[in-house]
């Protein structure tokens, strides 16, 4: 059966497939044998996807293939350094070597976790993405970061490790709890504001489909968002140039939240989306949007079930937060601050003072 959608990342000799569509999880194994001639696959899936991890051993055995599952407990809390740790000595128990073949199924969590540890074992694995959730199909399980958490500071240790291939069964999304759900839909928002209006407005007038899951409206919806990421990899893979930065809307704000509430307290995608109210409220604090503007953009967020009020939190500690961001350059903060709707700009003169001004406003 073709995919439904396919989308090329662009990266020279490390280029790749985007498939998208539903019936792909059954092209895994066959791919993966043909394709990438491999013999040894190690599966990293989080508790939450048994069904589909288990599916994935079987069909891989049945096509000649020696298939080890590692299992990792889902959440953030996962993306550790004991983890980690546990994970390259799993890899070591199962005779892992450089013909294996490293596939991470499940979430965000899943795919960072995975990602590093096949970037790093051995001086580095092949790997593969079988998103499971709505956020890591439109955006962590493409363009090649991968990593862990420090106490202090999400995403800090890490590395720009590519898959060979990015595989998205939307069948997936069907049994994904609704909290979930609804947090990768402040991904998909994001791209509405940083690169295309218009699909700002399909948002805004598919709001309903969107929540219902309707088959006909996540297809363009997880095509698109996969589409403008993979423009922006393509044209600045490791994030030199600043383009890539563009992406980070919203999540210097957010990593701070996610970090002082303690990693799980809150989504990623929730702490994105108020992340993303707080950057346009700071965006018109220096003249660069109008209110409107966070209006509108409040009003899609709240309609897609997401949430936008600063959670209570000492605003000088989120501070002393975000200027631990790993996005810190010569000691300045920067932040991804709106133009209009489909366009953003990288920023770091904000002073200290209209950020304050700006976690302490009234929602």
């Amino acid at each position: 059966m073709p995919a439904l959608k396919q989308i090329d990342v662009a990266l020279a000799d490390r280029s790749y497939s985007i498939e998208i569509g539903q019936g792909i999880f059954s092209r895994l194994a066959p791919r993966i044998r043909d394709r990438f001639e491999a013999s040894h696959v190690l599966v990293v899936s989080d508790v939450s996807v048994n069904r589909w991890s288990q599916q994935a051993i079987q069909d891989l055995q049945a096509v000649g293939i020696r298939a080890d599952r590692l299992e990792v407990p889902s959440g953030e809390t996962s993306k550790s350094v004991e983890r980690l740790n546990l994970l390259w000595q799993e890899f070591q128990a199962t005779g892992a070597d450089r013909t294996t073949v490293v596939m991470a199924i499940g979430g965000g969590v899943a795919g960072d976790l995975a990602g590093f540890a096949a970037a790093t074992y051995a001086r580095g694995l092949r790997f593969i993405q079988v998103p499971t959730t709505l956020l890591a199909m439109v955006d962590s399980s493409v363009g090649g970061k991968t990593g862990i958490n420090l106490p202090t500071s999400k995403n800090m240790v890490g590395a720009f490790w590519q898959p060979m291939g990015v595989m998205i069964e939307l069948e997936t999304l069907e049994t994904l709890p609704r909290r979930e759900y609804l947090s990768g839909l402040a991904e998909v928002a994001k791209y509405g504001v940083i690169m295309d209006e218009d699909f700002f407005a399909f948002l805004e007038s598919n709001t309903s489909a969107v929540l219902e899951r309707h088959p006909d409206v996540l297809i363009p919806l997880v095509a698109r968002c996969c589409e403008l990421k993979a423009e922006v990899v393509a044209a600045d893979e490791r994030e030199t140039s600043g383009r890539r930065a563009i992406l980070n809307y919203g999540h210097t704000f957010a990593h701070a939240f996610e970090n002082l509430l303690g990693y799980g307290t809150i989504l990623h995608g929730e702490a994105v989306s108020i992340g993303m109210h707080c950057a346009a409220r700071l965006a018109t604090r220096l003249g660069r949007v109008s209110t409107e503007f966070v209006e509108r953009q409040k009003q899609l967020l709240l309609a897609l079930g997401l949430p936008v009020e600063m959670p209570k939190l000492d605003s000088k500690a989120v501070l002393a937060t975000m200027q631990r961001d790993k996005k810190v350059a010569h000691g300045k903060l920067r932040f991804i601050l709106p133009d209009r709707l489909g366009k953003v700009s990288l920023v770091d003169d904000v002073e200290s003072e209209a950020l304050i001004e700006t976690l302490e406003q009234e929602t």
